[in-house]
């Protein structure tokens, strides 16, 4: 079964790094990657079981609000294999 994907998109690089900071240190993920979206927008994704990307987006939305902007939060408890 395929692990579940978190992210986080928020406006400000500095945002994006303290949500991937919180978030891999609030729960048991893995930290894929980052995409910059354009006009200060920036998306962070961790991997992991549901429960832990669940546990993580919202600790790494709550570190985000501290510096930045956080524009959405999304969980994706079964994505597609490809």
């Amino acid at each position: 079964m395929a692990e579940a994907l978190g992210m986080i998109e928020t406006k400000g690089f500095a945002a994006m790094v303290e949500a991937s900071d919180a978030m891999v240190k609030a729960a048991k993920v893995e930290l894929v990657g980052y995409e910059k979206i354009g006009g200060g927008y920036v998306t962070a994704i961790v991997r992991g079981d549901v429960a832990a990307c669940k546990a993580a987006v919202e600790a790494g939305a709550r570190g985000a609000e501290k510096v930045g902007e956080v524009v959405s939060v999304h969980v994706i408890p079964r994505p597609h294999i490809n």
